[in-house]
């Protein structure tokens, strides 16, 4: 398989879930459709603590654990719910073409909540930390 897209979305879930999704496939565009599945699964704050979950979980099962940025998820969580309010895509892949710049431009995204490097800041990495300059919707 070479793209996350082969997959429909519940075996997409499914696959990352039980760790069988082939890692190369879970780059940026995938974490987006993951919030973006969990988000119209499971409303916002549930797709948070399962994102947050499966994402350690997938890190400590292909990786070395230490991956995991509780901020950055939980940002981007949000980052797309608020596309997700403005959307009428009924999938992914239209979702992502109406809102590129979750793909293209997704730091420059939470660089205008955060007056910080979010990425680089140890304590956001094991901690949510709250915008400091616009607030989430």
């Amino acid at each position: 398989m070479n793209d996350h897209y082969q997959l429909s979305d519940s075996d997409f879930e499914k696959k990352f879930e039980d760790c069988s999704l082939e890692p190369s496939l879970f780059n940026h565009e995938a974490h987006v459709r993951l919030a973006w599945v969990y988000i119209k699964k499971y409303g916002e704050a549930i797709a948070i603590q399962k994102i947050c979950e499966d994402i350690k979980r997938f890190d400590r099962t292909h990786g070395d654990g230490n991956k995991f940025h509780v901020t950055l998820t939980v940002a981007s969580v949000k980052a797309v719910n608020h596309f997700i309010k403005k959307s009428s895509s009924s999938s992914f892949k239209a979702f992502i073409g109406e809102f590129p710049r979750l793909k293209t431009s997704f730091k420059e995204l939470l660089d205008q909540h955060y007056g910080f490097n979010v990425l680089s800041d140890e304590k956001a990495k094991t901690i949510y930390v709250l915008p400091d300059l616009v607030p989430f919707s």
